[in-house]
């Protein structure tokens, strides 16, 4: 995150709320009271425009931010925070955070807050900040971006959902599934930091939250605030080490340092022999082609964060 940072008068300015109509009713009634109570009063005008579905959201944060807004806020989790951020880099339009996921890692890395409550107090009393985001083929992303395993697990995930509905059951059975039909690990090259390098992997998975690499209890977070992306390779070519460091990484549980081949830079490709990709980002999926050019944008996205630079999140330093 940069250091140059500047006032933000709510007051006057114009506000957008983007939300996804179809998580959670009861709850989604209840934030949007909450939001006409204690936000609309405080705005020199407000307006909330909500999706009926999640794929229908980046679609939706395009549209907005091409109205004039001075703010837009994203309201609901990563997919939703991602879709904004990659509808409003590059403008002058200012983005807030709601968090309203399970993970919520890119309002823990900015310290906005973990609750909606702490996040409004944010932006009720805020100051503008640039932030850097990650860029893959020209998809925004805030969190990480992974291709191989990961996205497969997600894919197979959503078909067993449907199927059977949620469960942490479900949940570990679609990475056994998806890891059974991978059979063939990827070749690939990557190329960074003037090393060209190739890799016989399962597994890639480039980490933009520190809040998250910590999660993982993986060396990089400090390099990662520091404007690098962390990239981690997995070593494992045989099925059982390969699920044990999937699920590791699918789950956010603790993963460890020899899984894993590490490369901190700002800038990387990654070839790989097949064009088309399934890739996975900040939770969503996405084909793109290869080859993949990953690079940090700095300064592209104007964030609100707390005007008294202290975090609202635990363990977090502004």
């Amino acid at each position: 995150m940069q250091d140059q940072t500047d006032g933000f008068d709510l007051g006057r300015a114009k506000v957008c709320v983007i939300m996804n109509r179809g998580s959670g009713r009861k709850k989604h009634r209840a934030l949007v009271r909450l939001l006409e109570e204690r936000l609309a009063p405080a705005c020199g005008s407000y307006q909330l425009r909500q999706s009926r579905k999640g794929s229908d959201l980046p679609r939706l944060a395009r549209q907005v931010a091409g109205e004039g807004f001075d703010l837009v806020i994203a309201a609901g989790g990563d997919g939703t925070q991602s879709a904004v951020a990659g509808a409003l880099a590059g403008t002058q339009t200012v983005m807030g955070v709601l968090p309203g996921g399970t993970f919520n890692y890119f309002a823990r890395d900015l310290g906005v807050g973990e609750t909606i409550e702490d996040a409004l107090d944010t932006i009720l009393d805020a100051k503008v900040a640039p932030v850097d985001l990650g860029d893959a083929n020209g998809l925004i992303f805030l969190n990480n971006i992974s291709l191989g395993a990961y996205p497969h697990i997600l894919k197979t995930r959503e078909g067993i959902y449907r199927r059977w509905g949620r469960s942490r059951v479900a949940a570990y059975w679609s990475v056994l599934v998806a890891l059974r039909r991978l059979r063939r690990p990827m070749q690939l090259v990557a190329r960074a930091e003037g090393e060209t390098r190739r890799y016989t992997s399962a597994l890639v998975f480039v980490a933009r939250s520190a809040y998250q690499l910590e999660s993982f209890g993986l060396e990089g977070a400090q390099e990662i605030r520091d404007g690098q992306f962390a990239v981690l390779i997995a070593k494992a070519r045989q099925p059982l080490p390969l699920i044990r460091s999937a699920i590791r990484l699918a789950f956010g549980h603790s993963a460890k340092d020899d899984d894993f081949d590490l490369i901190l830079t700002d800038d990387l490709q990654i070839d790989t022999p097949k064009r088309r990709q399934l890739v996975a980002h900040d939770g969503e999926k996405t084909v793109l082609t290869s080859p993949f050019h990953l690079q940090v944008r700095r300064g592209a996205l104007r964030v609100l964060l707390p005007a008294d630079g202290i975090s609202k999140t635990a363990g977090v330093e502004d």
